[in-house]
């Protein structure tokens, strides 16, 4: 089964006859080829998304679903589920894979989101003048989040000195992150997949802080990494330990900023669908354990989804936070 889905307790059973709550959880975290919708009488209902892979046989691109690949390609179980290709003397490969998956679509579809609201805000503004209407509504509202992460975060972190190239960006990866995550918690289309809890997204976003950071430091910042302001045998002598020791915190620092955001996201969904297996568990235990487990389950999923409500909001806060921290300790003055 390439696309398994939830709703269907038959396809989540084991060998056992149990259902493997494990293997359901892993495999809906993982990205697809296909935007599972839902299904009925056994059959899935589904949108597919464009397959773009380049063969390593022939060279060629071939453009297509993943209901009608070649034989040659096949979907991987143990890398899961994505594309490899048979090549004529037996041995697999990994093409050039550019499909628009499921979490890529997810983040165009975000991105729409996006230009709508900040466009129809920007419409506001360009029919009423500053000085005689004040926004309410929705536009007050975004008016409120902007100042409030422009002024509170992204000022007072780097400083008024340096603060406005960066928070033009600053702004996009909060707005990015908070969208994703509230749009993730939606568990029907154009929502569900876990942007956020995809490795490769936060790896993307911290590299962007990691490059905004070093890129545009200034020589007292690089001088705090390899000439700091110590003893000269800690710095020089024998060996130079703290230059080392600051030269490794250029990269876990967005390494921190990738595996926080992930983790939790990740964790969030992990913990909803596991109350969501729940059910079918509890009903594939008899009908007592059923009505037990259901409401124990359902108190539980609305628990979590009010919790996850609030984590959208704190984990976008907190990555553009510590951003705007980094950046701010590369501007740093020289002190004496």
């Amino acid at each position: 089964m390439l696309f398994p889905v939830l709703s269907n307790a038959e396809e989540t059973k084991s060998d056992g006859g149990k259902i493997d709550i494990p293997h359901i959880v892993l495999e809906h975290l993982s990205d697809s080829y296909e935007w599972h919708i839902a299904t009925y009488e056994g059959k899935h209902i589904g949108i597919p998304l464009p397959v773009i892979v380049r063969s390593d046989n022939t060279g060629e691109w071939y453009c297509g679903t993943a209901h009608n690949l070649p034989e040659r390609f096949f979907f991987n179980e143990e890398h899961h589920g994505k594309i490899y290709e048979r090549l004529a003397d037996g041995s697999v490969v990994r093409p050039i894979d550019l499909s628009i998956t499921k979490a890529v679509a997810q983040i165009w579809i975000v991105v729409a989101v996006l230009v709508i609201v900040f466009l129809s805000c920007a419409r506001w503004y360009k029919r009423h003048d500053e000085k005689s209407a004040a926004p309410s509504g929705f536009v007050g509202m975004m008016e409120m989040l902007v100042m409030t992460i422009h002024d509170d975060l992204v000022k007072s972190s780097i400083g008024e000195k340096h603060y406005k190239p960066y928070a033009p960006y600053l702004l996009t990866v909060f707005f990015f992150i908070f969208t994703s995550n509230l749009v993730g918690l939606i568990p029907v289309f154009p929502g569900g997949a876990n942007v956020t809890g995809n490795i490769n997204v936060t790896l993307f976003l911290a590299v962007c802080t990691m490059l905004v950071v070093n890129l545009f430091g200034n020589k007292e910042y690089w001088k705090e990494i390899f000439w700091p302001e110590v003893p000269l045998f800690l710095k020089a002598y024998p060996v130079p330990l703290i230059p080392v020791i600051e030269f490794f915190g250029l990269f876990t620092k967005p390494f921190a900023l990738m595996v926080r955001l992930f983790a939790n996201m990740m964790a969030g969904h992990a913990v909803i669908l596991s109350f969501t297996c729940v059910i079918f568990l509890g009903w594939s235990m008899g009908v007592g354990y059923g009505v037990g487990l259901n409401t124990f389950s359902v108190v539980m999923l609305l628990f979590m989804n009010c919790l996850e409500l609030l984590v959208a909001f704190v984990q976008a806060y907190v990555f553009t936070l510590l951003s705007a921290v980094f950046i701010g300790l590369a501007h740093q003055e020289h002190s004496h």
